[in-house]
């Protein structure tokens, strides 16, 4: 599977409410399941959409929040936004996350694990995460119709995503098919 980047020059299309219809704020904090002071990465953050979500909630409980984007252009949009103060700006590529070993308690991603879904990154993820770190993906189906997101070739189904994030160590603890997306829950 090819990997490729979301363009800079789109990046208003991320702040679209309408993201919502795929996966709501309350359903990822609800599988996220976060608790006072945890530390936590948004994996593909772009301008901060669902980072500002997560952050939001957080703020209250001392949850800290790292943005974690491989395009530093991303992040431009996002500073031009506004950032919370209890996020921090990473730029890296998931395969190569500059944090210590079980330093998150967990991570997500909404709508980008195809761009990094392999076996070096999701290794890398395992590394970051604590044992028993969560890691909650909303992404784009290859069993979907393509009505929006990628093109349906340059996506992986439920079967497909859970075979990848289980070959590098995780357990998947939950996990739905649904109409033009999946999403899983899954520990380290």
């Amino acid at each position: 599977m090819g990997f490729h980047t979301f363009d800079p020059e789109k990046a208003a299309k991320l702040e679209d409410t309408g993201r919502y219809r795929y996966v709501s704020r309350e359903e990822l904090l609800s599988y996220l399941d976060l608790a006072d002071g945890e530390t936590v990465a948004d994996l593909g953050s772009g301008t901060g959409f669902y980072t500002d979500d997560v952050a939001s909630f957080g703020e209250g409980i001392g949850v800290s929040v790292y943005a974690v984007d491989v395009q530093d252009a991303m992040h431009e949009e996002y500073r031009a936004k506004g950032v919370p103060e209890n996020v921090s700006l990473v730029t890296a590529d998931v395969g190569d996350l500059p944090f210590d070993e079980n330093e998150l308690d967990a991570a997500f991603s909404t709508m980008t694990f195809h761009e990094f879904a392999d076996e070096d990154a999701l290794a890398e993820v395992a590394r970051v995460l604590r044992p028993g770190g969560r890691l909650v993906v909303a992404d784009w189906s290859g069993a979907g119709r393509g009505e929006d997101g990628p093109s349906v070739d340059e996506r992986y189904d439920l079967e497909a995503a859970t075979e990848l994030v289980e070959s590098a160590g995780f357990e998947v603890r939950y996990g739905k098919e649904r109409a033009e997306t999946f999403v899983f829950v899954a520990r380290r």
